[in-house]
């Protein structure tokens, strides 16, 4: 106490000042109307940064909820639209056969279930490059399951935990995937080679079929792993070599893996009636 009367005490002609300060801009504000107006303009103007640079800490540190959000929506939205394409699928496929197909409610029921997750692991760089997840049987996670963006195919769900799962990246020397040219619906698979995380071979696309630089190719659809027509890449060159049988086609990857930040994983509520099936008929197919 004594040291804040000498405190004072020191000070007291600064204070004096100070208070007199003070006590001149509010009578002035008070008492005037212009500089009362124009102290209160920049003050809300003032006030008005503050609160901007406050929300915009609080956004910040908000991101991930935000994020996570965003993509469950996403995930929501992006299924739907997988609806309608199959719906619109099925009344193509009406129309063609001249009504003689009817369109029961279990071909028109929503055929995938997606799941977003985060990617909390990722490598490129290997031979055998695997993702991790922030996802796991507690949402519905089970192995073998294929992951995808927006932008295209990911890989296939490996182990799954309670909360984390890992995947098998596209970019996995034993990662095959049933693909087809989207243009004129050639089948080939689609395998990494190593090296390039941008680039993939499209095999075993017969020499009577003419693909052509920057053709789409997408899923097939013949697994229980990927929905037909998900975005793979793009060819990017096409070589035809004396001794062998098929083109030597190289598919420029749509999804860049070095930036994953959030993908999908696609659940067929029909898979086990179909792949029990499939086996039991001795064509079950090891290709994703």
């Amino acid at each position: 106490m004594r040291n804040l009367f000498f405190f004072i005490y020191r000070f007291r002609a600064f204070l004096i000042f100070l208070s007199l300060e003070v006590l001149c801009v509010f009578m002035l504000v008070r008492y005037n109307t212009y500089q009362g107006a124009a102290i209160f303009n920049s003050a809300t103007t003032y006030v008005g940064y503050v609160l901007e640079f406050q929300s915009s800490v609080k956004d910040y540190f908000r991101l991930a909820s935000i994020n996570n959000t965003l993509a469950t929506e996403n995930a929501a939205l992006r299924a739907e639209l997988m609806k309608y394409k199959d719906i619109e699928q099925t009344d193509s496929l009406n129309k063609m056969t001249d009504s003689l197909y009817v369109v029961t409610d279990s071909a028109k029921a929503l055929p995938y279930i997606l799941h977003a997750a985060r990617v909390i692991n990722n490598s490129i760089r290997r031979t055998n490059n695997y993702l991790t997840l922030s996802v796991g049987s507690e949402a519905g996670v089970r192995p073998e399951m294929g992951v995808i963006t927006p932008g295209g195919i990911v890989g296939r769900v490996k182990t799954v935990g309670k909360r984390y799962s890992t995947v098998t990246s596209i970019l996995h020397s034993q990662m095959l995937v049933s693909a087809k040219i989207k243009r004129d619906n050639t089948s080939g698979t689609i395998r990494w080679t190593g090296g390039d995380y941008r680039t993939a071979l499209l095999d075993f696309v017969p020499l009577h079929i003419k693909p052509a630089i920057g053709d789409t190719v997408v899923t097939s659809g013949y697994s229980t792993v990927f929905p037909e027509g998900v975005m793979i890449g793009t060819i990017s060159s096409v070589e035809r070599e004396p001794d062998k049988s098929f083109y030597t086609i190289e598919v420029k990857l749509a999804v860049d893996f070095a930036q994953l930040s959030y993908v999908y994983v696609v659940e067929d509520p029909h898979r086990e009636e179909r792949e029990k099936l499939e086996r039991d008929a001795g064509i079950k197919s090891d290709e994703p």
